[in-house]
């Protein structure tokens, strides 16, 4: 073991569960399926309503590694803030109780963190995206940062790879140092709900990290889009909101570094794209959300973009009231090239191909509309 304490703990496992019965004990069962590091697994009842304080005692009676806490319901901020509060592992880790994690991931990302001289503040991977959860269709994809992470050298800082974070947050798929969590201090945003809070934690967490390290093997499971989850419900306003909080995170930690920026720009044209596709130009709130947030960007870092069409681009240039430029569409195109490359690359052809229609007509509608609201302005 990796302390001289009989008692010390390697790694916690957060749980925050709220009406989760269906996939909890298959998520609590992936976590007990590590046996090299000293582990505890820290179930947090978010006041369910379910069975899931039932599942959550039954683990708990047959495995001593899991501590149960029962609570009123607070929401996942606070919840994980408390599992943090509980924790007394050297790293702590968040599993969702929808998801699961392939056998030995945190043996295998504790064991990555101990062949360093120093402890790193963050141990990163990549994730399974369970595509189509639930269905007969169900598969295992690789997410859209696998095999793209090439840091300089490790331990690196968010400023030598920024890329790290323009992706999903996926929080869970990493382990922070407890000690680096309590000294800067970072806690979770609590609002009821979900409310999206992981986007300010992927933020806080990478860009006050003195050391990361990344191994690219995806062991968590994510499934994606579940109905009732608060990536298939959310509201388009939060997501600009948070956005900000990003945002603010940025300027008040790294306001000078290009690299970052850029990457926070990416997510806001994701977030934009997503309400303009679904009419967000319509909605004069929503729309008045996304000015404010093209204004907080870099024009350079937007010129910058070639995985974002010249439309869209154009748009952001429009709503925060600057003049618009003439854009290329050359390096938009090689960047589609370049996308389907890797798509086939990473999850085969038929799924490239499977799914570059949905893209492209996703793309093609947000292009429209914002090309339509420029030439209205005109």
């Amino acid at each position: 073991m990796s302390s001289s304490s009989r008692d010390a703990i390697d790694v916690s496992v957060i749980v925050p569960c709220y009406n989760t019965e269906r996939f909890l004990d298959e998520a609590l069962t992936s976590a007990e399926q590590n046996g090299r590091c000293r582990l505890e697994i820290i179930v947090l009842n978010d006041g369910s309503t379910d069975g899931s304080l039932a599942i959550m005692r039954a683990h708990e009676a047959r495995d001593a590694r899991v501590r149960v806490i029962d609570k009123s319901n607070q929401g996942y901020g606070a919840t994980v803030n408390r599992g943090f509060a509980e924790a007394r592992g050297t790293y702590v880790a968040i599993l969702e109780p929808d998801d699961w994690v392939q056998p030995h991931m945190y043996d295998d990302l504790f064991d990555f963190a101990m062949t360093f001289d120093e402890l790193p503040d963050i141990v990163k991977s990549p994730y399974w995206r369970v595509w189509m959860p639930t269905t007969s269709h169900e598969r295992l994809l690789q997410c859209s940062y696998y095999q793209r992470i090439d840091p300089p050298h490790q331990p690196f800082t968010l400023s030598e790879c920024p890329r790290i974070v323009q992706h999903h947050p996926s929080i869970w798929s990493a382990l922070y140092l407890r000690s680096f969590l309590e000294r800067v201090p970072i806690r979770m945003k609590e609002v009821p709900g979900a409310g999206w809070v992981d986007n300010p934690f992927l933020f806080q967490t990478m860009a006050q990290a003195h050391s990361i390290v990344y191994r690219d093997v995806p062991y968590y499971c994510y499934r994606e889009d579940l109905p009732g989850s608060s990536s298939a419900s959310r509201v388009l306003e939060l997501s600009i909101e948070r956005w900000n909080d990003m945002a603010d995170v940025v300027d008040e930690v790294c306001p000078d570094d290009f690299g970052i920026r850029k990457a926070l720009t990416v997510i806001g044209f994701r977030y934009a794209g997503e309400a303009i596709g679904r009419g967000g130009l319509e909605d004069e709130r929503l729309r008045d959300m996304m000015a404010q947030m093209f204004a907080r960007m870099d024009p350079e870092a937007i010129l910058s973009l070639e995985n974002v069409s010249p439309q869209l681009r154009r748009l952001a240039f429009e709503l925060a009231g600057r003049d618009v430029p003439r854009i290329s569409g050359l390096g938009y195109l090689r960047g589609l090239v370049e996308e389907f490359a890797y798509s086939i690359s990473t999850n085969g052809l038929g799924f490239a191909v499977a799914r570059t229609g949905v893209y492209l007509e996703r793309r093609q509608r947000q292009d429209r509309r914002s090309q339509d609201y420029v030439n209205a302005r005109s």
